[in-house]
């Protein structure tokens, strides 16, 4: 089910995972976001529009994570775009022969069944440096960065104050780093900057997973997400509502998320004297 949360913005949230799809409405047609996580998930979204008369017209991608690019054809053939990395790491990985033997080892066992493969990661990278997505609607800002995953991007709604942050100011999950990156630790503290940057832009914000937020809400996330990544760079002991007996129950296993990450990140660290 689509809801409003601003004008012109409308989200729907899978069951699985609290992923959230974002709708932008334009002039001739939507802008559609993240699409969701299941076949039966994307019909329904596409249904959904249908009966508002609103038919996507462009669709992105805000990283190349398999719950982030998926697409269906019952949502068309809308030109879907994500950043030039995004896409040529997915290219990259579409180019190897087993590539969807490869998607399908990190779907959840519940849903793996159910999630279509075959129009997963067709995105056309925007040129390098572009700040805008070109479509016929309200402008929307790309705000590119290397938190997370390879050239992830959030997304600012100039026009309506919205921020699409993409796989970040989750509540539910804690800072995911790319630890394959070189500088992890650095790649999410200078994020959280360009957030900073924006915020007195923003009424309302979309994390990938969890809840909508407000103004006050973006900044407590933004602070929650600094102290996660700063204990983890010195080496502290983290203490953070999303893991541990605070948990959101049925999320308890972000707890094991943290503690993989922090192990890698203090091998990295003894293996090459490197922070995080």
């Amino acid at each position: 089910m689509l809801r409003q949360i601003a004008e012109g913005v409308l989200v729907h949230e899978s069951e699985l995972l609290q992923s959230n799809t974002v709708v932008v409405q334009g002039r001739a047609g939507v802008l559609l976001i993240d699409p969701g996580l299941t076949g039966d998930e994307m019909v329904t979204i596409a249904d959904d529009l249908l009966k508002l008369g609103q038919p996507v017209v462009a669709g992105f991608a805000t990283h190349p994570h398999w719950d982030h690019a998926l697409w269906h054809a019952e949502l068309g053939e809308a030109p879907r775009y994500g950043t030039a990395r995004c896409a040529a790491y997915l290219r990259d990985l579409r180019s190897n022969a087993d590539w969807k033997a490869l998607v399908a080892e990190g779907l959840p066992p519940e849903i793996a069944e159910e999630t279509p493969l075959d129009l997963f990661g067709l995105i056309t990278g925007l040129p390098a440096e572009t700040t805008r997505i070109p479509w016929d609607g309200p402008e929307v800002r790309v705000i590119e960065h290397q938190a997370h995953a390879p050239g992830h991007a959030a997304l600012l709604i100039e026009e309506h104050r919205v921020l699409v942050a993409g796989d970040m100011l989750s509540d539910v999950l804690i800072p995911m780093l790319d630890v394959s990156a070189a500088d992890p630790i650095e790649d999410y503290l200078a994020t959280l900057r360009l957030f900073e940057g924006v915020e007195g832009d923003v009424d309302v914000f979309i994390p990938g997973h969890g809840s909508v937020g407000g103004a006050d809400q973006l900044r407590a996330q933004i602070d929650q997400d600094r102290a996660y990544v700063q204990a983890l760079r010195d080496n502290q002991v983290v203490s953070d509502p999303r893991i541990g007996p605070s948990a959101k129950p049925g999320w308890e296993w972000v707890s094991d998320v943290h503690n993989g990450q922090a192990q890698r990140l203090a091998r990295r660290s003894e293996r090459d004297g490197t922070p995080g």
